[in-house]
């Protein structure tokens, strides 16, 4: 049976959702939420539809599915927030993207990190290609992808804790320990849909990508970059793996989207040492 991880964080009337990856649970999204709460923010991170549950359950979700969690999460969070940012890692990214273009009056802005368009990072392997060649969920669900290392963590310290996590766990807080095929093959047809209405986007993104994303390459972060149809500000990390949100420059991502939403709502930010320093974070 699935639980219900998702949790909510009030503060002030700008609302910042937060949608956790394919097979990943509202946990991963802890760090960040807890940071943007510090700043005066209203935070939710909810459960997608299918996960912190059996395999079973996942399997049986559909993007559709997702996206109606992701949509029910955003018209509660706009309840509490006269400004809301739609945020999400990886396939909760693609998420945000589709919730910016179904939902224009509701987002005011799209937060993505490290966005997960196409799997092809450098530990992704080459006849991971032939997957899509599968054209019926049924078939895709006879086949399965464990997690590997690194599992998207380049800290060596933070990925043995969340190897750890996957071994005693439940799958509420460590997430699915394989990605079901037919989990792939949603996101596919997720992608689909979503790259059809990239360039009606207008709303004003923030794009944050590891240069060495294990999963999903830069050019995922390209693409959309230069297909989104409103202002979109780049970021780029390089010194972490795919999930931004846990690995070693999770602070970085707290300060980059914290600067990027003050810039949005006319907020001078001060302090700027401390607020807007970005570290090693490069604009790209």
């Amino acid at each position: 049976m699935a639980t219900d991880a998702g949790f909510k964080i009030k503060g002030g009337k700008v609302g910042i959702l937060l949608l956790h990856r394919l097979c990943g649970t509202p946990v991963e999204m802890r760090f960040v939420a807890s940071g943007l709460a510090k700043q005066g923010y209203t935070v939710h991170c909810p459960t997608l539809a299918g996960h912190c549950g059996s395999e079973d359950e996942l399997k049986a979700s559909s993007w559709t599915d997702w996206y109606r969690s992701a949509e029910l999460a955003l018209d509660d969070l706009k309840k509490d927030c006269d400004v809301v940012i739609a945020g999400g890692l990886s396939a909760g990214a693609v998420l945000a993207i589709l919730l910016a273009a179904k939902k224009p009056t509701k987002v005011d802005a799209t937060a993505l990190l490290a966005p997960t368009l196409w799997l092809n990072g450098w530990m992704i392997p080459w006849y991971a290609r032939l997957f899509r060649l599968v054209r019926f969920k049924w078939f895709a669900n006879l086949f399965s992808f464990p997690h590997h290392d690194p599992h998207g963590i380049k800290d060596e310290r933070i990925r043995d804790f969340i190897r750890r996590a996957r071994a005693s766990r439940s799958s509420a807080e460590a997430g699915n320990p394989a990605t079901p095929g037919g989990a792939v093959f949603e996101h596919r047809q997720m992608v689909n849909a979503v790259r059809k209405l990239v360039a009606f986007v207008r709303q004003p993104t923030l794009i944050v990508h590891p240069l060495e994303d294990d999963y999903a390459a830069m050019s995922n972060a390209t693409y959309l970059r230069d297909s989104l149809g409103g202002p979109v500000n780049l970021e780029v990390l390089d010194d972490c793996y795919h999930v931004v949100t846990v690995d070693r420059q999770r602070h970085l991502v707290v300060d980059a989207i914290d600067r990027f939403v003050a810039n949005l709502i006319g907020v001078r930010v001060e302090a700027p040492g401390q607020r807007t320093a970005l570290g090693k974070i490069s604009a790209a």
